[in-house]
């Protein structure tokens, strides 16, 4: 079976080798990259043969969809509906291209093309994006670009806290009241079951509604090219196949190729990795991650619940709710209570009535009741105590601890979405934690050890000329540059006395930057930094601290801590060539309350667990800096999901 691919600008790209989807995309890459020739013959045959591409892919599709009818993978199927839709607007602009050829070529006018009563109109070519019409189908196909969430009726959340152990017990006691008459007794039980529900209800929905503030404060928008132009839009409304702005500080609005061009993304929600990730022409950047360098179009590949965000977040709601601990202790204690107030006053019941009858016969026949007086008493008698034997009150005292406890937390910006957690998350003895960003900043800072290969220089002055091998009066343009000039701490204004007369900005093939500027005296020099293997290399005394320099750089790998090389030359003939000024060392900091946060944890008997998808030895040295000790495992280790993404049967027992 072919694999699943998309049209982006360009042509199609393959998802993987194999399929007679992939040589037809060939084919239509090879069209679209063909020159032009004469305007009357080439254009009129270069139409014949997209339409005779277009039937082919048609074909080869419907072969596709015949040969996995059973199949409902979503990427496949929205693949194919991007695909129809493309080739449907490049037959449709070629056909334009011809009809204006021949009208040049004859000196008339363009004659517009004849449509079909109810054919769906796709008028413009991919790269301007899709039309209105074409959005509006795909939307209807696939729904809103947001995840599904399961909503629980407020009716329903009123009715399930009238529905628990403990709410039974109190409608049956005021049932049994009622029957026997004590109205005032009924009263009172129901009174405190409705007052109970009340406030649990109350401090729930107060929750739902913060969070639901929270998340329209929150409304992604995206910049999209619809009917030809660019427009921000409700991200939401992003459907497969539309042509997105992937550029800095936006947010990646769905899973998406890119187009072309090369962009860095900070995908640290996701992976645990502090440095951004370069994604080029072809690969996929996923919802939930970040722009934060470069700019390029990208196109829509999947979009809500199919992306892998989506599928994630399924698989986390798929594990259903539990009940808590709280709410298994108590339905403990009203099974053990309940069972011996039932014992004993049905043991109760039924000696009162035998023991009433016995001495009722020993009355006078003036003086005697009948029996269902003797079993009124008696059974008034054995509600009364099977009343008092079970703590009704014990619901609304807890519900009332968790309120005020929900109050307290609320004051701190804590949102308590269901006051079970408050008690659940008390009561936890293991807490697993993710690593950049919860227990780091997830920003790189520069470290205090700096060793440094010339002498006279320091920590102070490497940096600072780091600084000069920077764009300082211009915002930063990558990671480095912004650990550089914004997190390191030091005056920029000191740079001003220098004039920068070129700069060479960082490329990944050369892997380092490098400036050309000119002292407050005159003196005109060189700086780079970069990669530490890359400088070595440029400095004329290589071979006598290649030892020293290499050593350092697998120290500090070892340790999980990142290095950036200096070097400096002087401009003129008499100069040896570049010099290594010092090694600049940076990592993902931890908080400045984080050790002392999990050593308060461990206190309580609460033993905290990271889990990273960063690199093992730099998960080591943030494990050994946090005294988490460094018995730190790899993934492989880890059961695999199932296919098709489902868990694996007895991870959750």
């Amino acid at each position: 079976m072919s694999s699943p691919f998309i049209v982006a600008a360009g042509g199609f790209r393959e998802e993987s080798t194999g399929g007679g989807l992939v040589a037809l995309a060939r084919r239509s890459v090879e069209f679209r990259r063909s020159g032009s020739i004469s305007l009357e013959n080439a254009g009129v045959r270069q139409h014949q043969d997209i339409d005779a591409l277009g039937a082919e892919i048609a074909t080869e599709i419907e072969k596709e969809g015949r040969a996995s009818r059973g199949s409902q993978d979503p990427v496949r199927r929205m693949s194919q509906d991007v695909a129809r839709v493309s080739i449907e607007a490049r037959r449709r602009k070629t056909s334009q291209d011809v009809r204006r050829a021949k009208a040049l070529a004859t000196n008339t006018e363009e004659e517009e093309e004849p449509r079909e009563a109810g054919e769906a109109v796709f008028e413009e070519a991919p790269h301007d994006g899709l039309t209105s019409e074409q959005a509006l189908v795909l939307l209807e196909k696939w729904g809103k670009n947001e995840l599904t969430e399961i909503i629980t009726p407020k009716w329903l959340i009123f009715l399930r806290l009238l529905t628990g152990p403990m709410p039974i017990m109190l409608w049956l006691a005021a049932l049994i009241e009622f029957i026997i008459g004590s109205y005032a007794d009924g009263g009172i039980l129901l009174g405190i079951q409705f007052l109970n529900a009340g406030i649990s209800f109350y401090e729930t929905n107060k929750a739902g509604s913060a969070v639901a503030a929270l998340k329209a404060s929150l409304k992604p928008l995206a910049t999209v090219k619809r009917d030809g132009k660019w427009s921000d839009m409700d991200a939401t409304l992003v459907v497969p196949g539309d042509m997105v702005l992937l550029a800095a500080g936006s947010a990646v609005p769905a899973d998406c190729y890119v187009n072309k061009g090369l962009i860095e993304v900070d995908q640290s929600a996701m992976t645990g990795e502090s440095l951004p990730v370069k994604f080029r022409r072809g690969e996929v950047c996923k919802l939930g991650s970040n722009v934060v360098r470069g700019e390029t179009e990208g196109t829509v590949e999947t979009t809500g619940p199919h992306t892998f965000f989506g599928k994630t977040a399924s698989m986390l709601q798929s594990t259903g709710s539990e009940a808590g601990s709280l709410q298994i202790l108590l339905m403990r204690i009203m099974i053990i209570l309940v069972t011996l107030s039932f014992t004993l006053c049905t043991t109760a019941l039924i000696y009162l009535i035998v023991h009433g009858k016995y001495q009722n016969s020993l009355l006078s026949a003036e003086r005697q009741v009948t029996e269902s007086e003797i079993i009124k008493e008696s059974l008034s008698f054995a509600v009364v105590v099977l009343v008092a034997s079970i703590p009704l009150a014990i619901e609304i005292v807890t519900t009332t601890t968790l309120a005020l406890g929900s109050h307290q937390l609320s004051a701190h910006g804590a949102i308590v979405t269901r006051l079970g957690a408050i008690e659940e998350m008390a009561g936890m003895d293991m807490l697993c934690s993710d690593k950049t960003g919860t227990l780091t900043m997830n920003k790189m800072v520069i470290q205090d050890d700096c060793p440094t290969y010339t002498p006279g220089e320091t920590y102070e002055s490497v940096l600072f000329q780091a600084a000069l091998a920077a764009k300082w009066k211009e915002p930063p343009r990558d990671a480095l540059d912004t650990m550089v000039l914004k997190t390191s701490g030091q005056d920029l204004s000191k740079c001003d006395a220098y004039e920068q007369l070129d700069f060479t900005p960082f490329d990944p093939r050369v892997k380092r930057t490098e400036g050309k500027l000119k002292g407050p005296d005159g003196n005109v020099f060189f700086i780079t930094k970069g990669a530490p293997s890359v400088v070595l290399e440029l400095c004329y005394n290589k071979e006598s601290i290649r030892e020293a320099v290499e050593a350092k750089v697998l120290e500090l790998g070892q340790r999980g801590v990142r290095a950036l090389a200096l070097a400096r030359k002087e401009d003129g003939p008499d100069s040896p060539g570049w010099t290594m000024l010092g090694i600049l060392t940076f990592l993902d900091p931890p908080r400045h309350d984080t050790r002392q946060t999990i050593e308060t944890c461990g206190e309580y008997g609460v033993r905290v667990k990271m889990i990273t998808g960063d690199h093992l030895v730099i998960a080591r040295e943030t494990a050994r800096v946090l005294g988490m000790g460094t018995n730190i495992f790899p993934s492989a280790g880890l059961p695999m999901l199932e296919e098709g993404g489902g868990i694996p049967a007895g991870l959750v027992e």
